[in-house]
C-alpha cells in the first residue's frame, strides 16, 4: 500500500482493496513478451506523487479487516495481529517487498479467513518474481472476496508460469465483470502479453484494439493501451500504424516512457 499523509478516515474495504490493487497492476514483469518498453510504460502510469509518512508509522488497516481480526481471534490477540499486518501493509507501501512477505506470512496461519492478509502476501510474493506462490495466495484472497480487481495480477502470475489457459480464463472473467476502467486496461495488457509470448502477434492486437477507442477524457490507461497496441504493430512489421499510435501517445503525453524515442526510431 502506498504512504499516505497521515491519519484519514475510515474507507470502505472495497476501497482499501482498490488501494492495493492501484500500487501494483501497473509492475507488469516482462520475459521477452511484448511488454519490453511497456513495463516501463506500465510502471510509470498512474504513479501520483507520493509523500512520506514517519518510518514506524504503520499504514491504516479498514475497520472491517479489524473486526473480521477480532472475531477470528479475539482480545490482545487481534491487537498484536493488526498491528502486524499494517506493517506488511506499510513494507509493501514501501517497496519492502521481502519484509512485507514475511510479516504477512507469519500471520496467515491465524488469519486465514482474512482476504487482505493473502492479498499483502500474495502481492508481494508477486513483486518478488515468486509466481506460483503469488497465484496460490492470490486465489484465496480472490475467493475468500469474490472481487476481480486483482485478477489481473493473478493472471500475470500465470502468464509467467506460462499456465495459458488460466490466463485466458481469468481474462474471460474480468471481461465478463465489466470492471473498473483501469483494472479492464490492465487484464487486457496481460491478456495480450500472453498470446505475443505465445507468438500470436495478430490474436494480442486483436485483444488491444478495443483500446483504441475513447469515450471522454484520455487517462493514462489508455495512454499504457495505446502504447502497448503500438509496440504490437511495430514487432509485427508494421511501422506506420506503430508510429500513428506512438505519436497519439506522445500528443497526450510527449514524456511517457521513451515514446518520442520510439517515434524517432520510426523516423517520425
Amino acid at each position: 500500500m502506498r504512504a499516505r499523509r497521515g491519519p484519514r478516515p475510515e474507507r470502505d474495504p472495497a476501497d482499501e482493496r482498490r488501494k492495493i490493487e492501484a500500487r501494483t497492476l501497473d509492475q507488469w514483469i516482462d520475459e521477452g513478451s511484448v511488454r519490453g518498453e511497456a513495463t516501463a510504460a506500465a510502471r510509470r502510469a498512474g504513479e501520483p506523487a507520493r509523500p512520506r509518512r514517519s518510518r514506524g508509522t504503520p499504514a491504516p488497516i479498514d475497520e472491517s479487516v479489524k473486526r473480521q481480526i477480532a472475531d477470528v481471534v479475539g482480545g490482545r490477540r487481534a491487537e498484536r495481529l493488526t498491528v502486524l499486518l499494517c506493517e506488511a501493509s506499510d513494507a509493501l507501501a514501501r517497496e519492502r517487498f521481502a519484509e512485507a512477505r514475511r510479516i504477512s506470512r507469519s500471520v496467515l496461519d491465524e488469519l486465514s479467513t482474512v482476504s487482505t492478509a493473502h492479498l499483502i502476501a500474495g502481492l508481494s510474493a508477486y513483486r518478488l518474481g515468486k509466481w506460483r506462490e503469488a497465484a496460490a495466495e492470490l486465489e484465496v484472497a480472490d475467493e475468500l472476496e469474490h472481487s476481480v480487481e486483482h485478477r489481473p495480477v493473478l493472471a500475470d502470475a500465470y502468464r509467467a508460469l506460462r499456465r495459458w489457459k488460466k490466463v485466458d480464463e481469468i481474462w474471460a472473467e474480468i471481461r465478463a465483470a465489466s470492471p473498473a476502467h483501469e483494472v479492464m486496461a490492465e487484464g487486457r495488457i496481460v491478456a495480450a502479453g500472453a498470446a505475443a509470448d505465445r507468438g500470436d502477434l495478430p490474436g494480442a492486437m486483436a485483444i488491444m484494439e478495443p483500446a483504441t477507442k475513447v469515450r471522454g477524457r484520455v487517462r493514462d490507461h489508455h495512454l499504457r493501451q495505446w502504447y502497448v497496441l503500438a509496440d504490437l504493430h511495430d514487432r509485427a512489421g508494421d511501422p506506420i500504424a506503430a508510429a500513428r499510435l506512438f505519436q497519439r501517445v506522445a500528443e497526450h503525453d510527449p514524456e511517457f516512457v521513451d515514446v518520442r524515442a520510439r517515434l524517432d526510431a520510426l523516423g517520425r
